[in-house]
């Protein structure tokens, strides 16, 4: 891939980006702020289903809104802007400094409506469904993986919506809704098992990621001194590492959007729940608890993953057993603790043709198994 391809990249995730802006301001006056409940009675109507599509890219932290998903990618795309031209306040380096988040966003993106076109007629039954999960896995990892291009793009897009789609969709209607599992044991399970294949068949085929990787020039990074201002940041970033984007900025976005969706309509985000304030504040306390205990980890790798309960563990003990203090700290703190580690000893034992983050979704489904049950045992006596 040469500058002229990468230039090309992030024009095409600007104009998908003010093209979903409009959309979505479209629907949103359309729409008056419908609440979660009205969305998904609606989704036959084409506004309500494009809010629940834009919804899927903020669905991966359980916000499932709109704004979030808006804000997330405003924040990402000023962080990668800034990034370009080495302003230090572009905060860590989104996409792991690898100047690849517009190909990274385009992949997803495409994954994820190519999703919606093959399996959008799941969510007719009016049961939930999970058609996020295209945009924060297979797409996305194939690219920080394989590089940058069209070929790789596309081939990561469309892997994600006939592979980890339908693999989701199997665990979840077929195991997780029988047995009364949390549904997000299927989400990540699906990806594991799904990408998995999607890399075997990679390698078997190479022509699917033919690439020459390209990376914009960057400043060099200066070595963090890990204080209490790096934690900070990094426990913001933490929220949007589940898109691969682990920036600050994106990370301010996405929390911005769902502050507003809330105040706007508290019935809205979080799957009319209520419950957003006890989950953002177990989330950031999972990731507080995580970067300060191992942050012995952080300084010898240079990454860890201490975001693995913000978008697991936390989030489905809160759901499943309400907002107590003694659910948000016990699932913060068990999450924290046990689940970044397990995701590197799965990571360390994946042949190097498997991305990482198939470690960090199996740390996930293991954890929620076994974890959330804990935690509803410690909060209340309930198993």
């Amino acid at each position: 891939m040469n500058p002229v391809q990468l230039m090309d990249s992030q024009r095409t995730a600007l104009c998908l980006l003010a093209g979903l802006f409009i959309l979505l301001a479209t629907a949103l006056v359309a729409n008056h702020w419908l609440d979660y409940g009205q969305l998904t009675a609606t989704l036959e109507q084409p506004l309500s289903r494009l809010r629940w599509i834009a919804g899927d890219i903020s669905e991966v932290v359980f916000y499932k809104h709109e704004l979030p998903a808006l804000g997330l990618l405003i924040g990402a795309c000023l962080a990668h802007w800034a990034g370009l031209r080495g302003y230090r306040w572009q905060g860590f380096a989104i996409c792991y400094g690898s100047g690849l988040w517009p190909w990274v966003f385009v992949s997803s993106l495409f994954g994820l409506l190519l999703s919606h076109l093959l399996w959008g007629w799941t969510l007719t039954a009016g049961i939930w469904q999970p058609t996020f999960v295209a945009f924060v896995s297979l797409p996305a990892a194939m690219v920080l993986l394989y590089g940058g291009g069209w070929q790789v793009a596309i081939s990561g897009a469309v892997l994600g919506a006939v592979l980890v789609t339908p693999a989701s969709l199997l665990m979840v209607n077929y195991i997780c809704y029988p047995l009364g599992l949390p549904a997000v044991v299927g989400n990540v399970s699906g990806m594991a098992v799904a990408s998995i294949l999607a890399f075997i068949l990679c390698k078997r085929f190479p022509s699917l990621v033919r690439s020459v990787h390209f990376s914009a020039p960057r400043a060099q990074a200066r070595q963090p001194d890990y204080g209490i201002l790096w934690v900070m940041r990094r426990v913001l970033a933490d929220f949007t590492e589940a898109p691969f984007f682990g920036n600050e900025l994106a990370s301010l976005g996405l929390l911005l959007g769902v502050g507003a969706a809330y105040v706007l309509a508290p019935g809205a985000p979080v799957y009319g729940s209520m419950l957003l304030i006890p989950i953002i504040a177990g989330q950031a306390l999972a990731s507080l608890i995580g970067v300060l205990f191992w942050r012995g980890q952080w300084r010898v790798r240079g990454w860890y993953p201490t975001y693995i309960p913000i978008v697991s563990i936390v989030p489905a003990a809160v759901l499943v057993y309400g907002g107590s203090w003694q659910v948000v700290v016990a699932s913060s703190v068990l999450g924290a603790l046990t689940t970044p580690p397990l995701a590197v000893a799965i990571t360390q034992r994946l042949p190097a043709y498997v991305h990482g983050y198939v470690g960090n979704v199996a740390s996930m489904a293991i954890g929620v198994l076994t974890i959330v049950p804990i935690v509803g045992f410690i909060a209340g006596g309930r198993l």
